[in-house]
């Protein structure tokens, strides 16, 4: 079949360049309409139940996470001057395009009972003008006395004051945000300047944009590292111009198509899907590599140039066609979970995998038939005595120390399955964040002055209309959070009763005595004052639905991890089902607290299933590779290995199982079993030569094939550890173990799978690996260079 295919790629070039040029063009355009995502992306399933009850909720109350919140630690806060100046910062920030209310103290409103109309009336406690101190310690103090805005707006004890911003979510589902929330810092960086204090900036909405932000910077920053690095290290092996510039032509023109794709199957770019460029940069080179270093062996060897490219195809076309496979297969495991955002980046990254391929099939044998053949200088490397002396360190090894390496093996697996008993899973709402940023401080700030800002709701179904206004839901109600209040993880609640205590407080005068659950007799009379105001009716029903059926009761929580959070989960089920009968009431704990906890779940367990089946169907390729399922377990083994030293490594250094981590095994898997293909395919190829002598073919193949896997390590080791200078933990822990498994791999492809091959020679050389599904041809196979009808234009 390869020889059809060289046939058809050097027979056709300028059909086959005009093709990719279309296709390039085409993708291209599309890569200018590639969007941000501005969406948070929900790691459940539709079908999910805390997905639907979260759906439920919306439907119900709205969105609950479009709050920005800002801070500030102020102990003269009431300080008629930095009074004031807090009030203007609430002006100018309500005026910001996309900004729909604002709350913080100084627009706080008291109610007030009118007898005459009965009805409770709202007043703003303080006046747009304060013209006193005196004045303001008055107000302040009538403030003070609504417990109703303790712990809301302020925590009197550490005196911190809250701004929160009410935005409009259906910019934040575009562009538009990024430009809303800059204004906001803006006028916040004017304030601190002026005022020379420290502002803290936090919820959903403003980290989600800020990330956008980081993502789409590191985006641009690790292309070219990645690029930056690819071209040093190819140039440092190559020594030439053209090994240089034609593979960073093939990955440039895989990423073109890539945010191609993004863009004509409708995805954003995300998190995930932004690492899709520098990954295929770093994956692509190798394809090169292989080529580039075959071509100039067979040139050597013969010095015909196009007999050299056609040898290439046939060659190593099979192997690098089911490497790319292998790597394709890891990322393409991902679209089983059903999550989008893992989905679309599985999709993307496999489909321009196996692109980068088909790519670097034709380019690198069209590019070189049309330029000049290379000169002695350029395939020097070849003779690279540093090199050779690694390879021949390496034959020593693997000829004459085959128990140490043995020995070696065992220690390392030993000691990595106890290092796995020691791994623990975790998850966080902002795992991804790392403790230096800004954002993680910010957020602790606000997790110890106001018991966290992480969305928790608790959704009242009394099952008949009218069932919340009664008394004894209300008692339900109280009695469950009082219970809540017990958990340190959480906020004082806020719901219905939180507002019927204001206005029986408000009922006596505003004596802050009174701040209770009103009796049944009192309730009559508050909800009588209640229904009349309009404007407390419009609060009264932001916790309850028109038919008054359903209410719902707030909570902040502190981000606290998946471990705990299931701890919390269960235990607020336990609490509600003891103070609520399943018989009168449906009460459901939802938020995004929630979502994120379950999706957390979900996703670690459908990664873990997408792992086994990469491995599964690396092992099928394999066995289609090999027809031999003693060479499967052969070439499995050094590459698992790899993953158990990785996994102990997590152990060890206290690194939880989580969603960005979990990933690494899969990518790193389908990445390192190219290695052992390449091995082996060149391992099979000298048996043939040398009548099946099994030493000598892995002597042979370690001199060759050992070089490139040696090149390629060095391009992915470094490839992949850019991400280490991310600023989101995932993609650095993701960098920093791919990498260093993909280090542990090269090795033991290098040192324990040929000591295999040379050890357990009878076991491994079968007859069936002697005839594979899938035909290597061998140095000697029959091609007429004639039946090509290329002409050199070079001779």
């Amino acid at each position: 079949m390869w020889l059809k295919v060289s046939g058809i790629i050097l027979r056709n070039k300028i059909l086959l360049l005009g093709i990719l040029l279309v296709i390039t063009g085409f993708l291209g355009y599309h890569a200018q309409k590639v969007e941000m995502s501005y969406e948070y992306a929900s790691l459940l399933p539709s079908k999910d139940p805390a997905y639907k009850d979260y759906q439920q909720f919306v439907e119900k109350f709205g969105e609950e996470g479009n709050l920005i919140i800002i801070g500030i630690q102020d102990s003269d806060f009431f300080k008629l001057q930095h009074f004031q100046e807090w009030k203007k910062l609430g002006d100018k920030l309500s005026q910001v395009e996309g900004v729909e209310d604002l709350l913080t103290v100084t627009n706080t409103y008291d109610l007030k009972k009118n007898t005459e109309e009965r009805t409770f009336e709202i007043k703003q406690i303080f006046p747009d003008a304060i013209s006193s101190q005196a004045q303001l310690d008055s107000l302040a103090a009538e403030f003070k006395s609504l417990p109703f805005y303790r712990k809301t707006v302020y925590n009197a004890e550490t005196n911190t004051y809250l701004l929160a911003i009410t935005v409009n979510k259906d910019k934040m589902m575009t562009k538009e945000r990024e430009q809303m929330v800059k204004s906001i810092q803006s006028v916040c960086r004017n304030f601190e300047e002026k005022q020379d204090v420290k502002l803290r900036y936090s919820g959903l909405p403003y980290i989600r944009v800020v990330n956008a932000i980081k993502i789409r910077n590191e985006l641009y920053l690790f292309s070219v590292l990645a690029l930056a690095i690819c071209i040093v290290v190819l140039f440092l092996f190559f020594r030439s111009f053209k090994a240089v510039f034609v593979p960073v032509l093939i990955v440039v023109t895989g990423v073109v198509w890539a945010l191609g794709m993004l863009s004509l199957f409708g995805y954003k770019i995300t998190l995930l899907s932004g690492m899709i460029p520098p990954l295929l940069i770093v994956i692509g080179i190798p394809n090169s590599i292989y080529m580039l270093n075959k071509f100039h062996h067979e040139y050597v060897s013969h010095g015909n140039k196009i007999k050299a490219l056609q040898r290439v195809i046939i060659k190593i076309g099979n192997a690098t066609f089911l490497t790319n496979l292998t790597t394709a297969s890891g990322f393409a495991t991902f679209v089983i979970v059903k999550s989008d955002i893992l989905k679309e980046f599985g999709i993307v990254a496999s489909l321009n995998i196996m692109g980068l391929f088909l790519l670097s099939l034709l380019l690198i044998p069209i590019i070189f038939s049309f330029i000049g053949p290379p000169s002695s200088k350029h395939v020097n490397h070849l003779n690279n005595r540093f090199v050779k002396g690694i390879i021949r360190k390496l034959v020593h090894i693997t000829g004459y120390n085959r128990k140490t390496v043995y020995a070696v093996a065992v220690a390392v697996l030993a000691i990595g399955v106890y290092g796995i008993t020691l791994m623990k899973s975790s998850g966080y709402m902002v795992d991804d964040i790392q403790e230096s940023d800004p954002i993680y401080k910010d957020l602790k700030f606000f997790e110890s002055n106001f018991d966290g800002l992480m969305p928790l709701e608790i959704m009242v179904d009394t099952k008949k209309t009218g069932g919340v206004m009664q008394l004894s839901t209300f008692r339900k109600i109280d009695q469950l959070e009082q219970r809540l209040a017990h958990y340190s993880e959480l906020s004082p609640p806020l719901s219905l009763l939180n507002l019927l205590k204001f206005s029986k407080q408000a009922f006596y005068n505003g004596n802050e005595n009174y701040y209770s659950l009103p009796n049944n007799r009192e309730k009559n009379f508050i909800l009588q004052y209640a229904d009349i105001g309009e404007e407390d009716s419009g609060l009264l029903h932001s916790f309850i639905d028109s038919a008054e059926q359903v209410t719902r009761i707030s909570i902040r929580m502190k981000d606290v991890g998946t471990k705990r959070m299931e701890e919390l989960y269960a235990d607020f089920n336990a609490d509600i089902d003891s103070v609520f009968s399943s018989d009168n009431y449906d009460v459901t704990v939802t938020g995004s607290s929630i979502t994120s906890f379950k999706g957390t779940q979900y996703l670690l367990k459908n990664l873990f299933t997408s792992l086994g089946l990469a491995i599964l169907l690396i092992s099928f390729f394999m066995a289609i590779m090999f027809s031999s399922w003693r060479m499967v377990l052969m070439s499995l083994t050094p590459n698992v290995i790899p993953l158990i030293f990785t996994a102990a490594i997590m152990g060890f250094a206290a690194i939880p199982i989580k969603a960005s981590t979990i990933l690494v095994f899969s990518i790193a898997f389908g990445i390192s079993v190219d290695n052992t293909i390449h091995f082996l395919a060149k391992y099979r190829q000298e048996l043939m030569i040398t009548n099946w002598d099994i030493r000598r073919s892995v002597v042979m193949a370690l001199k060759e094939t050992g070089v490139s896997m040696l090149y390629t390590s060095v391009v992915l080791f470094f490839g992949f550890g850019i991400f280490a200078l991310s600023g989101f933990g995932g993609t650095v822990a993701m960098g920093v173990l791919v990498s260093l498994t993909l280090l542990v791999a090269v090795t033991s492809n290098l040192i324990l799978l040929p000591s295999l091959l040379t050890g357990l020679e009878r076991l491994t050389t079968t007859e069936s690996f002697k005839k594979p599904l899938l035909h290597i041809y061998d140095e000697d196979e029959d091609i007429e260079m004639e039946e090509l009808k290329i002409t050199d234009n070079n001779k």
